[in-house]
């Protein structure tokens, strides 16, 4: 009888499926060597950087305390830090604003058949150069250009808008809008429809309907547009530095005045790469958290 009992168990035991560790690592091994030498490296090389005071091209690099993070509070800094949170949050705000509208147009009232073409004439403008459209939306912009011109034409009175934070604002929701249309369109495809009949059915006017069956179902997509854009918005370097002028410093063109510029501080210049990554890092811990909520019922 034992012998038996101990037959059956190594029977069971051979033919038990085994959790096979090896197969997941060769799998993941790829992606893994890749972030670990392009992205976990190079952030740890910049924290080490950021906290040596005064370091150049050249210098030993010897850790010796957290200075150019707190040079960082200092009120000029701060300023320039609160600008560039200034022009992604209200870049952010103009895309949803400007992107719902049209997401819901394309996803709920265009045609079928016109559906894939609409986005792509929204996704035209990021095959070029974020340096040309910035270039272009100074021709249109400058004091002799089209914009003036055309309201010279009109009799009404110019704008001065070149080099001003309304010439930023124009191009990074410029550059921005194609990222919130995607993303919004993906949600609002997947709208249930029959929630909108029942709550019209119960006596919901459109604007209860919107924000109590609408937006609830759509807001992971909300979230994750919103995150995208701000954080890329965060890190623009190109539109701030070419439409704003000398008075639109941002984080980014900081950073790249410490790195490159004249001042050539590298240590000042990584512990503000740190203080964005920093941004970014509770940015997307956010999303995480709230943008997959399930919306209530």
């Amino acid at each position: 009888m034992n012998f038996e009992t101990n037959d059956i168990s190594k029977i069971e035991e051979l033919h038990r499926p085994r959790a096979n560790w090896l197969q997941p690592l060769v799998l993941l091994a790829p992606s893994g060597i890749w972030l670990l030498l392009l992205l976990v490296l190079p952030t740890l090389i910049i924290f080490q950087l950021s906290l040596v005071a005064d370091i150049r091209p050249g210098d030993l690099v010897n850790p010796n305390g957290f200075k150019n993070y707190i040079r960082i509070f200092d009120p000029l800094y701060v300023q320039v830090i609160v600008r560039s949170l200034f022009f992604a949050f209200g870049t952010t705000i103009i895309c949803l604003i400007l992107g719902f509208p049209v997401a819901y147009w394309i996803a709920q009232i265009a045609p079928q058949r016109w559906r894939n073409l609409l986005l792509l004439a929204f996704v035209l403008p990021l095959w070029t150069s974020s340096l040309l459209r910035s270039y272009a939306w100074i021709t249109i912009l400058r004091p002799t250009g089209l914009f003036n011109s055309l309201l010279s034409n009109l009799g009404l009175p110019t704008l001065e808008l070149l080099n001003q934070s309304q010439a930023v604002f124009i191009g990074m929701s410029y550059s921005l809008l194609p990222y919130m249309v995607l993303i919004l369109y993906a949600s609002l495809e997947k709208l249930d429809k029959r929630l909108l009949e029942a709550a019209a059915d119960l006596g919901a006017n459109p604007v209860e309907t919107f924000c109590q069956v609408t937006v609830p179902q759509i807001f992971p997509g909300i979230a994750a547009a919103s995150m995208l854009v701000f954080i890329t918005g965060l890190g623009d370097f190109v539109d701030p530095e070419l439409l704003g002028g000398a008075s639109s410093m941002t984080a980014a063109r900081l950073i790249y005045n410490q790195f490159l510029g004249a001042t050539q501080n590298w240590g000042f210049g990584s512990a503000l790469s740190m203080t964005l990554i920093l941004l970014v890092s509770i940015a997307i811990a956010l999303l995480i958290k709230f943008g997959e909520a399930a919306p209530k019922r």
